[in-house]
């Protein structure tokens, strides 16, 4: 059995999500793989990731002759058979499942026996996503939910499929603690159990503002220093975009109904375009 400190990672998809995820694998010293459907992708991730090394150093976060090394450490490609010697590959792309199934099933097909596929997913069922690789493979299937920014957050739910073996869990959770990470473990329900904490609340202070009770940026500060949250929720929705939170809570709503139906305010916004995310308007601008 491979040592976790010589698991080759694979990392499929260079948004957000999936370059953090293998800058922390990188930084803890595994050769990764970041895999995207296209190379202008790829390039802006490894920018991004120049970026925030640059900052981590400037901060104190990152020791700046860890930053070569590490960035170098991870090798692109838009040829998902070049992820096929990976010991553990993590799925990190658009939270669709006819999207996510694609993936996964190319990836069942071209990776080694015993290889781990751990789904990024927010909040599809795991044993859903699992359905869609072969019999062999799904012991070797997990969801592994990390949190935004991935660089800075160390929570990851792990989430077990029905058909997850005990070696697969266990590798896991050691990989998590390995990068660094403090992994949780998660029955596998819609929206497993932060996304549907947060979310009742993200409804609630979009219904407070509907009701004309406090402004987005009162709520913010009254979360920050009341609860002591690091972020308000309209904070926390420009950064992850509007329209994610919404694509969530519609797939919380048909799973649970009422408590988590979407604001009309929020629905309208996002129609209007201002979700929030890089360069776009949102709540706080």
């Amino acid at each position: 059995m491979t040592e976790l400190k010589d698991f080759r990672i694979g990392v499929v998809g260079a948004g957000l999500m999936g370059a953090e995820i293998a800058l922390v694998h990188a930084l803890s010293g595994h050769q990764v793989v970041l895999a995207d459907r296209n190379e202008p992708a790829l390039s802006a991730a490894m920018a991004r990731l120049t970026g925030i090394f640059d900052k981590g150093i400037a901060r104190g976060f990152y020791e700046s002759s860890l930053k070569a090394p590490t960035l170098t450490a991870i090798r692109t490609t838009t040829d998902l058979s070049e992820l096929a010697d990976s010991d553990l590959v993590v799925e990190a792309v658009f939270e669709k499942e006819e999207i996510k199934a694609e993936v996964i099933s190319t990836l069942d097909g071209c990776l080694k026996p015993g290889a781990i596929i751990a789904t990024n997913t927010s909040t599809i069922p795991i044993t859903v996503l699992a359905s869609h690789v072969g019999e062999g493979r799904q012991p070797y299937f997990i969801g592994t939910h990390y949190f935004s920014p991935v660089s800075r957050m160390t929570l990851v739910e792990v989430i077990p499929a029905l058909q997850t073996s005990d070696e697969t869990i266990s590798t896991t959770l050691r990989l998590c603690h390995a990068i660094g990470k403090t992994p949780v473990r998660i029955k596998d329900v819609t929206g497993f159990a932060v996304n549907r904490l947060l979310h009742v609340m993200l409804i609630e202070a979009v219904r407070l503002v509907e009701e004309g009770v406090a402004s987005p940026s009162d709520i913010d500060q009254a979360c920050r220093l009341g609860l002591g949250h690091p972020l308000g929720p309209f904070e926390l929705m420009d950064a992850t975009t509007s329209s994610l939170c919404l694509q969530v809570q519609d797939i919380l709503f048909q799973a649970y109904g009422e408590r988590f139906r979407p604001r009309p305010l929020l629905k309208q916004r996002v129609q209007a375009g201002y979700v929030g995310g890089r360069g776009k308007k949102g709540w706080r601008a």
